[in-house]
C-alpha cells in the first residue's frame, strides 16, 4: 500500500510544489514541517494514512492543504491560484475532505479554463492531470505575502495576516524593491481587510484604521524576506515566485517556491516617505480632456474595448468577447474571463496576485489597484488600458 511521504522525501513524482519544497528542506530553509498524500492513495487507504501523519503533524494543529499536480508551478505555467487550497483545516476526517477537494479541482471550470488558454488544450475532454496533495503545519502569521526575484531586484508584496489576502488580489498591498541587499523603492498600501484563522478554517475580518497606512513589515524584516527569495533562487536555479509568512514570534517561513513564468512589468520607480497612499483619483484629466484612473500596471500591453463592469460571478454572463473586464478584484474563479476579455481592471491586488501572474501568462493587460475603477467606469463606454503605465482613459470625453 503507497503512504503519505513526508515532505522532505518529495521528489518529481509528488509534483513540482511538493518536490520544491522538498528540496528547500533539505537545503535547511525554514519550510514547515509536512507530508506528501500521492495521487494513488484513495477511499479506507487515504483515510489511514492520513490519521497517521497527524502524530507527527499534530492531531488538533492547524493545517495547510494544497494541491501539488503535474501541471503547475512549472518553467512556463505557474497555473497560480486555479487549484485548490484548503486552510486551518484540523482532524483526519477534514484533512480527507481537503485532500479531495484539492484533487476534484483539476476538473473544475477554472483549470480546465487556464489549460485551454495557456497550452491550448480543449476545454473538455482534456484528461485530468494527478494530483498530489500537500499537507502542512499552517503559519499563523503576522503577515505574510509574495516576492519575486529576477532582473537584479527581488520585489516583496504583503498585508497583514495569511497571505490570502494578497494572492488572491483582496488588498493594495504594501510592496518594497531591494537591490543590492537595501531597500531602493517602497510603496506603502492601503490595506483594509485581513485573513486569519478562525473555528471555521479561515475568515476575513476589516483592519483597524490605524494599521492600514503602516508598512506591515519593517526594513530588516523586508531585507531578510528577500534575502531568503535570493537563496532560494540560488538554489533553484533561476528567477523565483516565494509565498511566505512571518509569524508571530517574527520568524520568516517559506510556504511556495515556483518559477518565475512571466517577468513583472518594468521598475516605474513609485516611492513614498512610508506613509499611506492617497487614494488614485479617476478624475485626473489626459491633454485632450479625457478622464485617466491610474493604478499599478501589473501585466503589460495595450487594449480598448467596451467597459464592462462585473460585481460578482452571477455577472459573468454579461462579459463579450474583446471586453476591458472592470471589477473589485478577481480571485481565481474569475479565470475563465482572461480568455475572453481584451483587459482587465481592479480596484485591488498587487503585482504579484495570482491574477496579475494569469494576465502576464496570457500576455492580458491589466491595471490593479484602481480606486474607485467600478462606480468610475461604470456606463464610460470605450477604455484604453495600459497595462505598462499603469492608466486606464476613457475614450471618450466625459
Amino acid at each position: 500500500m503507497d503512504t503519505v511521504v513526508p515532505l522532505d522525501a518529495a521528489t518529481a513524482a509528488h509534483g513540482a510544489k511538493a518536490a520544491g519544497l522538498g528540496a528547500l528542506r533539505r537545503a535547511g530553509l525554514p519550510v514547515p514541517v509536512g507530508v506528501v498524500v500521492p495521487a494513488s492513495l484513495e477511499g479506507v487507504d487515504l483515510r489511514a494514512a492520513v490519521d497517521g501523519a497527524l502524530d507527527a503533524l499534530g492531531r488538533r494543529a492547524p493545517l495547510a492543504v494544497r494541491s501539488s499536480a503535474t501541471d503547475e508551478d512549472g518553467p512556463t505555467v505557474s497555473a497560480a491560484g486555479q487549484y485548490e487550497t484548503v486552510l486551518g483545516v484540523t482532524g483526519a476526517s477534514d484533512v480527507v475532505a481537503a485532500v479531495l477537494a484539492c484533487r476534484a479541482s483539476a476538473a473544475g471550470p477554472r483549470v480546465t479554463a487556464y489549460r485551454a488558454a495557456t497550452t491550448g488544450a480543449p476545454a473538455a475532454g482534456t484528461p485530468a492531470p494527478e494530483v498530489a496533495v500537500v499537507v502542512q503545519r499552517l503559519v499563523d502569521a503576522r503577515a505574510a505575502g509574495v516576492l519575486f526575484t529576477g532582473g537584479g531586484r527581488t520585489v516583496v508584496e504583503a498585508s497583514w495576516g495569511l497571505g490570502e489576502s494578497v494572492v488572491r488580489g483582496a488588498v493594495d498591498p504594501d510592496r518594497w524593491t531591494v537591490a543590492d541587499g537595501r531597500v531602493v523603492e517602497r510603496r506603502t498600501g492601503t490595506k483594509r481587510t485581513r485573513v486569519d484563522r478562525s473555528p471555521a478554517g479561515v475568515a476575513a475580518r476589516e483592519v483597524p484604521g490605524a494599521d492600514r497606512g503602516r508598512p506591515c513589515l519593517d526594513e530588516a524584516t523586508v531585507l531578510h524576506v528577500a534575502a531568503l527569495g535570493d537563496r532560494v533562487a540560488s538554489l533553484r536555479g533561476g528567477p523565483q515566485d516565494v509565498e511566505w509568512a512571518v509569524d508571530d514570534d517574527g520568524a520568516v517561513w517559506l510556504l511556495q517556491a515556483r518559477p518565475v513564468t512571466a517577468a513583472l512589468p518594468p521598475d516605474r520607480g513609485e516611492r513614498d516617505p512610508g506613509g499611506p497612499l492617497a487614494p488614485r483619483s479617476p478624475r485626473d484629466r489626459a491633454d485632450d480632456g479625457r478622464a485617466v484612473l491610474r493604478g499599478t500596471g501589473a501585466s503589460g500591453g495595450r487594449a480598448s474595448g467596451p467597459a464592462r463592469v462585473v460585481r460578482g460571478p452571477d455577472e459573468f454572463g454579461t462579459v463579450r468577447p474583446g471586453d476591458v473586464l472592470v471589477c473589485r478584484g478577481t480571485d481565481p474563479a474569475w479565470t475563465p474571463l482572461f480568455g475572453v476579455v481584451a483587459a482587465v481592471v481592479t480596484e485591488t491586488g498587487g503585482l504579484l496576485s495570482h491574477a496579475a501572474i494569469v494576465a502576464r501568462e496570457l500576455r492580458l493587460p491589466a491595471v490593479l489597484g484602481v480606486a474607485g475603477a467600478t462606480d468610475a467606469l461604470r456606463g464610460a463606454g470605450s477604455l484604453a488600458v495600459d497595462g505598462d503605465a499603469g492608466t486606464v482613459v476613457v475614450a471618450a470625453p466625459a
